[in-house]
């Protein structure tokens, strides 16, 4: 183990944010660590839309549902995924793109965005600030495409705040690895029996943090996953000029 790994398995979502102001530097440190991230073929088919206007962010909240950190917090990234930019590239060699056609474009795209993602949540938190993932965004996702700007062939992915802690979250319990790991094949087996045994893991650490709402895992993942999460995003990525039956 190494501090590295230990910055990244002591993770937590904070949602308690001071609004005092983050550095210019730092604030590029974590730009630019995020903008070094791997992406396929180097198609660098990321971009990130910083904002810091308040009432730019209200606005945010109020489109991702309400989410009051998003205010609270100084700073607030928007991962983009990104194939205006290499259209533009292409175009300039008298070419045509094509891949934004495909599902595999999302698909490609989506996983450079994570990526991104992963290298600003460590980078800010390797400079004391806390974070936590908004993929709330994708709620009203033509409202935030119009309140950023953003031109054809991109689509707002998931947003990130970061700002300095008030009152620090605790860190939920995870599944234990064998839900999380398997040797050569997938194994199913025993996955009964670790779901079983995590619902009351995840169930007592809603008790003891208050939270009287909290359920367990089964029930509370079915309060997301037995509708359509946001059913805007379809519509909104066919208008932006992606394509998803090829």
């Amino acid at each position: 183990m190494n501090d590295i790994t230990q910055l990244l398995k002591s993770h937590r979502s904070d949602r308690s944010y001071l609004s005092t102001p983050i550095a210019d530097d730092v604030l590029d440190d974590i730009v630019e660590s995020a903008w070094r991230a791997p992406t396929s073929v180097n198609s660098q088919q990321v971009s990130l839309i910083v904002v810091r206007d308040e009432a730019k962010r209200r606005k945010i909240a109020e489109l991702a549902g309400g989410q009051k950190w998003i205010t609270d917090a100084p700073v607030f990234l928007t991962f983009v995924l990104d194939m205006h930019k290499t259209r533009e590239g292409i175009e300039a060699e008298g070419k045509q793109q094509i891949a934004q056609q495909s599902v595999e474009s999302l698909i490609s795209g989506s996983t450079d965005v994570g990526i991104a993602l992963g290298a600003a949540m460590t980078a800010a938190r390797s400079h004391g600030l806390g974070v936590v993932p908004i993929g709330g965004i994708r709620a009203n996702p033509e409202a935030m495409i119009e309140l950023l700007e953003l031109p054809e062939m991109t689509f707002p992915l998931v947003g990130l705040v970061v700002g300095y802690i008030d009152q620090p979250a605790q860190q939920k319990p995870r599944m234990s690895l064998a839900g999380f790991r398997h040797e050569e094949k997938y194994d199913a087996t025993s996955l009964p029996d670790v779901i079983k045994a995590y619902n009351q893991v995840l169930t007592a650490h809603w008790q003891q943090t208050g939270r009287n709402d909290g359920d367990n895992w089964g029930n509370n993942t079915a309060s997301y996953y037995q509708h359509i999460y946001f059913p805007k995003v379809q519509g909104a990525v066919l208008n932006q000029g992606f394509g998803v039956d090829k």
